[in-house]
């Protein structure tokens, strides 16, 4: 019953989608995950052990030592801490070579198997907003309300050099363009669980849009569906 009361947020990289899923959770009291950080968190494991990105195997033998733990932070940056081995690293999943990786990562069918099992555990325990890619086809496609997030390459770019610059990372806007569009060809591509809206989400385009104003559009659209 859990999995059919919660919200399903997916969309591109940069596109809102976890701002807004953090706002919507908290005016409905629902729990909120950004899956997105799960696959950051196996990233940065990788990258801080010297794992091959490209080697199943050996991430998931990695997965088995090491705990992954979102928990809700309120005061915290991205709205959440997440706990390695109970240590806090959500300030370092989003660095670039994190950013660079993740894809890698989260194209590997045996560890989407293992964040997914991971993921609907969390949506068990009540009513829950989450972000991701894959929310509403595989994680959680009961769920009553999908959205799907899209906005500009050129204002997601903008929207996460900012992100970047408020963590004191000087990147060119170019890279991070650059970055955002090899983002988009892998997470379309991927031959598990490929990026694209659930059939019955709601598209929204975020480009001109406050993350307030989305949230709005959201929960009209819940209320006509509770009618």
């Amino acid at each position: 019953m859990s999995q059919r009361e919660s919200v399903a947020i997916d969309g591109w990289v940069a596109s809102g989608k976890t701002t807004v899923a953090k706002q919507l959770a908290a005016e409905l009291r629902f729990l909120y995950l950004d899956t997105g950080a799960m696959y950051r968190a196996v990233a940065y494991l990788a990258l801080r052990n010297g794992v091959d990105l490209d080697n199943e195997a050996a991430l998931l033998a990695m997965l088995a030592h090491h705990t992954i733990a979102i928990v809700p932070e309120p005061e915290a940056t991205a709205g959440y801490r997440v706990l390695i081995d109970r240590f806090d690293t959500a300030e370092r999943l989003f660095d670039p070579d994190v950013a660079a990786a993740v894809s890698t990562v989260a194209a590997l069918p045996g560890v989407r198997r293992e964040l997914v099992a991971r993921q609907r555990a969390i949506a068990e325990q009540g009513p829950v907003v989450m972000a991701g890619r894959d929310i509403g086809t595989v994680v959680l496609p009961d769920a009553r309300h999908k959205f799907f997030l899209t906005a500009s390459i050129d204002e997601r770019a903008r929207r996460r050099q900012a992100e970047f610059h408020e963590r004191g990372l000087d990147v060119a806007f170019d890279e991070v363009r650059a970055q955002i569009a090899e983002r988009d060809r892998l997470d379309s591509t991927r031959a598990v669980s490929p990026l694209r809206a659930a059939d019955d989400a709601i598209t929204i385009d975020s480009t001109e849009m406050e993350p307030g104003q989305v949230v709005a559009l959201m929960r009209n659209a819940m209320e006509r569906a509770r009618a």
